[in-house]
């Protein structure tokens, strides 16, 4: 329902309804004010009493509004509206995006659906496929973009999927729907609010199925989800219901991307399946990490992600396990992020085993199935979490800073096992620049310490800089691993006023990192020359190809018809956009003498002239 124009009519014009979320009307509107057309949400009436959904939408007004990048829909007023019932319903003002999301992109590609996924038993892949991989990582790479510039925010999203994600006709990626995001220091920012699921099940992180606190490698997770469901069609886990598919995230290993769609490269099994990791420590660091192996994958070149192992390969859930709804006294029902949905978890059934040997697993399965999700809705997690109390403990060492040798030496030494993988840095070639678990953590003997080593700082190309201001270039430039040099300017007619003219380097060349970059940058003047003495049209051409105004006018003159006999302002520097002023010569016209009539007779034909003496009617 549209929402009663109380407050809104002061100063919008709320039109059309665009969307309807799971707690939010979309309007398109107009600000009075500003005359543009922008985006107002509303939250639904029937949600407008309950304390925990006010709540949640104020949060999306403050987490977005905190935020301002080009791939965040920008948030640009906030307030509450009244009902004719009289209760207080809040609005969000936003930037209105033209364009699909990215769960109307599927649809339109065949793929899969939020709200059936869910419901299909993981066999094959949808007969339509995902995007292009170069497609797919280009928009990953732009929510990845928004969320490297959230993180750095201190905001973690917490729902990144293909419904909260916009791509508008000019293919610019927009991240939104930031209603249960949290600040990254909120230590409560768990995935169970009063034992309600936060999140999407397709595309929770384990961590958050476990009710444990989210950081931002969380979004990373769920944007892997989000990578291999726009590069193969499907989600990486479905079943019959969301709470299946959450303990597939805590459980069970997805199946490469290439195993639904064969002619993916195999860089981009490795950089999706790193991004899945059960264990936050394995995956990306950060966000800039996993856009940088992405798009090195799709170029082809060579990522930091480890190879697929047979594990992951064949870690899909078992064809002969499936969970059964259970319809009798039972059955556990648990709250999904919807409050007004439950899922129903029963009995799980093993099909190939004789009737007789089953009975006795049916109940040990159903009651650990149970178990699982009911610590995960209270938010305890010790169950999954808590180490093998018969394991031998060990303590990883730090080796961070270490040569090669040494990690490697301490490592095995310590009764674990060492996995290597390089990346280049500007640390010295051999030495060890991340570990992962890290230093001091306890683990079980022969557990895998997988150690990064620089392979030195290679080389980085110097990014096109021409038209960006001074800050812009020295950030383009930091982004890079290079750095500011000197400045000088240049007068430039076609580079606004402190734009980047040039750079030494120059665009495109290969330089190790660290290096300095020279900028020639415009001065906003021109150089405007003599015009005086030429025809006024080759000087106004001249003065229009300087990026500067002409203006024309004329004034009797003994010169040259045309030519140019004043300008104004003089010849000298002059700032851009200067109109300058052609004074043109217009040719004196004589004055027209004046003629006196004669007075005397105007001779005639038969009349004889001068001295000429008349002729005779003799012949000759």
């Amino acid at each position: 329902m549209a929402p009663t124009p109380s407050l809104l009519a002061n100063r919008y014009e709320v039109g059309e309804l665009l969307g309807r979320g799971g707690m939010a009307e979309v309007h398109r509107g107009v600000d009075t004010r500003l005359g543009r057309t922008v985006a107002v949400k509303v939250l639904r009436a029937d949600l407008a009493s309950d304390p925990a959904f006010q709540a949640r939408f104020r949060r999306e007004a403050q987490s977005a509004a905190s935020l301002n990048h080009p791939s965040v829909v920008a948030v640009y007023d906030t307030g509450e509206d009244v009902t004719d019932s009289g209760d207080r319903v809040p609005f969000i003002v936003m930037e209105h995006v033209v364009g699909q999301t990215l769960r109307e992109v599927l649809h339109a590609r065949g793929g899969a659906d939020d709200d059936d996924a869910h419901r299909r038993d993981g066999g094959p892949a949808p007969t339509a496929a995902g995007l292009d991989p170069t497609e797919a990582a280009e928009v990953t790479a732009g929510v990845l973009d928004a969320l490297e510039y959230s993180h750095r925010a201190g905001i973690v999203h917490r729902d990144i999927k293909p419904a909260n994600v916009m791509v508008t006709r000019s293919g610019v990626v927009k991240v939104m729907d930031f209603g249960i995001a949290r600040a990254l220091a909120d230590a409560a920012a768990t995935m169970t609010q009063t034992q309600a699921v936060v999140g999407t099940a397709q595309y929770l992180s384990p961590e958050q199925a476990r009710g444990e606190t989210v950081d931002a490698r969380s979004d990373l997770y769920s944007t892997g989800c989000l990578l291999y469901e726009l590069l193969t069609g499907r989600p990486p886990f479905v079943g019959d219901s969301a709470v299946s598919v959450a303990y597939q995230h805590v459980r069970e290993t997805a199946p490469p991307p290439s195993t639904l769609a064969p002619a993916l490269p195999e860089a981009l099994d490795r950089v999706v399946m790193k991004a899945l990791a059960k264990d936050r420590e394995d995956r990306y660091p950060d966000a800039g990490a996993f856009r940088d192996d992405l798009r090195t994958a799709v170029a082809g070149g060579r990522v930091t992600a480890p190879v697929v192992g047979l594990a992951a390969a064949g870690g899909a859930a078992s064809p002969a396990t499936r969970v059964v709804p259970a319809t009798g006294p039972d059955a556990f029902r648990a709250r999904t992020s919807d409050p007004t949905r439950t899922v129903t978890i029963g009995r799980v059934e093993e099909q190939d085993e004789p009737r007789g040997r089953r009975a006795g697993g049916y109940v040990l399965l159903a009651l650990a199935v149970v178990a699982v999700f009911v610590l995960a809705a209270l938010g305890v997690s010790r169950l999954l979490t808590e180490p093998d109390s018969t394991a031998v403990q060990v303590q990883v060492p730090s080796i961070v800073d270490a040569a090669r040798e040494q990690a490697k030496a301490d490592v095995e030494g310590a009764g674990l096992v060492y996995s290597e993988r390089t990346r280049q840095d500007d640390a010295d070639e051999g030495t060890v620049v991340d570990q992962s678990p890290t230093g001091g953590t306890t683990v079980d003997e022969r557990d895998t310490v997988t150690v990064t080593v620089s392979e030195g700082p290679g080389q980085v190309a110097v990014p096109e800089l021409r038209g960006q201001n001074q800050d812009q270039a020295a950030q383009s430039l930091r982004d890079v691993r290079l750095r500011l040099g000197e400045v000088t300017t240049e007068d430039d007619p076609d580079v606004p006023d402190g734009g980047v003219i040039s750079s030494d380097p120059g665009a495109g060349t290969d330089v190790a990192p660290g290096t300095a970059v020279d900028l020639v940058v415009s001065s906003g003047q021109v150089a405007l020359p003599d015009l005086t003495g030429q025809d006024y049209r080759d000087a106004r051409d001249e003065v229009l190809a300087l990026g500067l105004d002409a203006v024309v006018e004329f004034e009797e003159s003994e010169t040259t018809q045309d030519e140019v006999i004043r300008q104004d302002p003089a010849a000298g520097t002059v700032s851009q956009g200067t109109v300058v002023t052609l004074v043109a010569s217009q040719q004196v016209q004589p004055e027209p003498t004046a003629t006196t009539p004669s007075t005397e007779p105007a001779p005639t034909d038969s009349a004889p002239t001068g001295s000429q003496p008349a002729p005779t009617g003799d012949g000759p």
